[in-house]
């Protein structure tokens, strides 16, 4: 593995870390694919630190957790109106 991408590896896992940021966002701020992202921290990482890729998992398994409500606020915000009401069509 060539330095660039452990020290791309390492950096995105203190960035999850800090920011609690989806794979989405972080590739949005790194400017790479999402794919990269999730390469990076679940099959790089590990190799690289053990103890770190353990505790980006929890952070990303949060977020998935949490996802269902996320989309649901951002469905929920393309359907409102100027006033906060839901449009029915």
């Amino acid at each position: 593995m060539q330095n660039y991408i452990r020290k791309r590896a390492v950096k995105i896992a203190h960035h999850i870390l800090q920011s609690s940021d989806t794979v989405r966002r972080t590739a949005e701020v790194f400017k790479i694919s999402k794919s990269t992202v999730h390469k990076d921290v679940s099959e790089r990482l590990p190799r690289i630190n053990k103890e770190l890729a353990d505790q980006v998992k929890s952070v990303l398994d949060k977020n998935k957790a949490e996802r269902h409500l996320r989309g649901g606020e951002a469905t929920k915000k393309k359907y409102a109106d100027e006033n906060g009401s839901i449009k029915l069509d």
